[in-house]
């Protein structure tokens, strides 16, 4: 596989991850396995948008899926994920407080 191509997949993830829903989807099920209906209770959001971001990941494959009964059950596929959204929260967090330092001076 060339350079290019893992560049072009490695995008793809990122992509995915580029939404808020799916960043606060990805801090719930840090510690834990959740029914679909507990994910939508938490989150608060609308069930055909939750169902589409949990899709996404799923298909990324950033989410597992189980089914049981009636309930579609969710958790991380590896929490190396969970890592790299802290990992950029800390660059998020770096980046705020340089620019506070920043604007202090002016």
């Amino acid at each position: 596989m060339t350079d290019k191509k893992i560049f072009e997949l490695h995008a793809d993830i990122c992509k995915s991850l580029g939404h808020p829903l799916r960043i606060e989807v990805i801090d719930i099920l840090q510690d834990q396995e959740l029914c679909f209906t507990d994910i939508l209770e938490i989150t608060g959001g609308l069930k055909s948008n939750l169902s589409q971001h949990l899709s996404v990941m799923t298909t990324k494959g950033i989410l597992r899926v189980r089914r049981e009964g009636q309930c579609n059950y969710f958790s991380l596929a590896s929490k190396k994920v969970l890592q790299a959204c802290k990992l950029m929260r800390e660059v998020m967090i770096e980046n705020l407080k340089s620019n506070q330092k920043f604007l202090a001076t002016l």
